[in-house]
Order: structure tokens, then sequence, then C-alpha cells
């Protein structure tokens, strides 16, 4: 039986406590947070769910966690600027790591993990559940199929509302050091669609703006990818959409059909056409409804730390590509060009004001 420890009891980790009451394979083993009263409903909130009495440890020092030995996978669902620290020292310590996303606020950051990964051989799975989603799979297996025929170009739109108490709750939001942005709090989860189903890319060009005073980080972005296959891509993200939030889109352009999906929840068959293939089209509109792609993507990466599987479908290295691109793209919205990838350098600190200042006084 594996033993998971997570760290960070907020909000988030909820939806991973629902996550290990169904899996068999993996039991809860300990938690952290700098608040007992977190700590003590997590734990709680588990037994009464499970059903049992055994003993959860609890770490008000998440160090003490990563150092117990009876830890075998440690989940990461604390605030953003501290993911990469805490995914490096868990990977030290011989642990395999399940990390909410982003995976890291810099390039550096994404590569040192990477590479301790492989070095330590344990897998990291980032949170990008969304590629876990039944229909989402079934549409990458049609496009690896050839049935799509060449990718043309792809779009991605999220217009949603983050109110200013939003980021009055907490006092981290909305900084460049350590939130990272909108686009990467909000919207890199479609990005990695886009990327993961389109191809990888080759350049970026884009803009960011600020609407709202009350904190650091863009409003709204937008940006154009060049694919290393020749297709395009576009991207729109928001988080001011009056009154509330009116959604997710993804569009696919392809040789030999077009695909979007849509709606709040983001599990609307808004278009499919497919050439030839009406009983594909069939198959992805009896997959719409089902949602439960958070379980699937555990049940992977259980299966890749019991080394069932040789490929884990959000390692490491696929978790920086959305990240590099929207790095890219903030990169292009401060020098007004284009930005070829990979990146050598890059920090979402570099965005604030007052690091630009320093820098412009170097």
């Amino acid at each position: 039986m594996l033993k998971a420890g997570i760290i960070g009891c907020g909000y988030i980790s909820k939806k991973h406590l629902d996550t290990l009451l169904r899996i068999d394979r993996v039991e809860l083993g300990a938690v952290s947070d700098v608040e007992q009263s977190r700590m003590q409903a997590a734990c709680d909130y588990y037994k009464k769910h499970k059903k049992t009495d055994t003993t959860i440890r609890q770490h008000t020092n998440y160090i003490d966690l990563i150092q117990n030995k009876e830890i075998d996978i440690v989940v990461i669902a604390v605030i953003s600027g501290l993911h990469s620290k805490i995914a490096k020292e868990a990977l030290t310590a011989g642990k395999h790591v399940i990390i909410e996303k982003p995976l890291a606020l810099s390039i550096k950051d994404s590569n040192e993990i990477i590479s301790l990964s492989a070095l330590k051989k344990k897998r990291v799975l980032v949170c990008h559940q969304l590629r876990f989603r039944p229909i989402l799979s079934k549409i990458k297996e049609i496009i690896e199929s050839g049935y799509l025929g060449r990718p043309c170009m792809g779009s991605i739109s999220v217009r949603i509302n983050r109110s200013e108490d939003y980021y009055e709750a907490a006092p981290w939001r909305g900084s460049w050091d350590q939130d990272g942005g909108m686009l990467i709090n909000q919207g890199i989860h479609m990005v990695d669609l886009l990327i993961w189903l389109l191809g990888d890319v080759q350049s970026v060009y884009g803009d960011v703006a600020s609407v709202h005073s009350h904190k650091e980080t863009e409003d709204l972005a937008a940006g154009i990818l060049h694919f290393t296959n020749q297709a395009k891509g576009v991207i729109e993200v928001n988080s001011i959409t009056k009154p509330s939030n009116q959604g997710y889109s993804l569009s696919l352009f392809f040789e030999k059909g077009s695909i979007t999906l849509g709606g709040k929840g983001f599990d609307q068959l808004e278009h499919c056409f497919i050439e030839n293939r009406e009983a594909l089209v069939q198959e992805l509109e009896l997959l719409c409804a089902n949602k439960d792609e958070h379980f699937i993507m555990y049940q992977h990466f259980i299966n890749a730390v019991e080394d069932r599987v040789d490929v884990l479908r959000m390692d490491a290295a696929e978790g920086k590509k959305a990240l590099e691109a929207i790095f890219a793209l903030y990169q292009s919205s401060k020098i007004g060009l284009p930005v070829q990838l990979p990146l050598e350098h890059f920090s979402t600190a570099s965005m604030s004001v007052s690091k630009r200042k320093e820098d412009s006084n170097d």
C-alpha cells in the first residue's frame, strides 16, 4: 500500500482528499499546513469518509512530512510561489510528487525539477487533469490516428471573473513572484490543451494588460502561437468578464474536420465534424458528460509509480510546455516582439514593476 502526504490543507486539497478516498492502492499517511485547524479538518474529513481510525500524522513543518520514511508520494497544494521549492526538496528526499499547477514560476526551477525527477528516478505529476477527461483523451486519440489530417489552427478563450474580494482573501494572489500571473493561474489548463492537441510551439507573440490596480498581475492576455508543424494558435483570456464567469472554449481546425468544446463547465461539444467518420462524432457526443478526470489522472499516476505504464502523460517536462509558452507571451509583451522557444531564462518575478525599475537602474 502506497502512502501519500499532502502539503497544504486549503481549498484545493479537498479535491485530492476526495480522489484518495476512491483509490484502494493509496492511503493518506500525513498532512502539513501552517494552520493546525486546517490539518485537523483534513484528517477528520478523510477518516470520516474512509471510515477508518488510522493514524494520520500532522506536521506544522512540511520538511518533517517530506522526511517521513512512510510517505511515498508528496502532494503539493500550497501557493504557486512555493511549488518548485517543495517539489525539489521532495524529489531530493526520494519521494514521488503530485504538484498543482503551475509546475514553477521560472524556467530555471522547471528545468531543475525535470532533472531531479530523472536523477532520482521518481515520478512527477503536474495536475493538468483536463488531459485525462475522457472526451479530450478521445480527441487526442483521433488526432494521432490521422482521422483529422493536418492541424491548421486552434484557439482558446477563457472569459471569467475574479473579484477584488478574491484577491484580498489571500495576500499572495495577484503578485508576480508568488502567484505568477492571471494567465498562469486561470488560463494555463486551456493553453496546455491547445499545445497537447496541436503540437510543440516554435514562437509566441502576445500582449497583456491590467484593468484593476488592486494587484500586480494582468487582467487580460492575447497571444498568437506559431507551432513547429506550421499550425497557428490564438489565445484570448481575461478575468474581468461581467457579471460572472462566461466560460471556456477550445476550437480545433484540421485538414479534415473541426471541433469546438465550450460552456461554463467546459463540458459542451458545441461543434464537431470529422470527414467520413460520423461514428467518431457520436462517440465524442456520448463522452461529453464524463468529467471524472481527476480520478483517472490519479489512477494513471499510480500505475506509473508502480511501473505499470512507462510514459506519464503529464510529467514535469510536459508540465513545462504550457508554462514556457505563457512565459514567452509575457516576455513578448515586455519587448513588443515575437519570442522564440525554447526559452533559456524567464521568471514571473521579472514582470513586477518594482523589479523592472531595479533592472533599469542596474
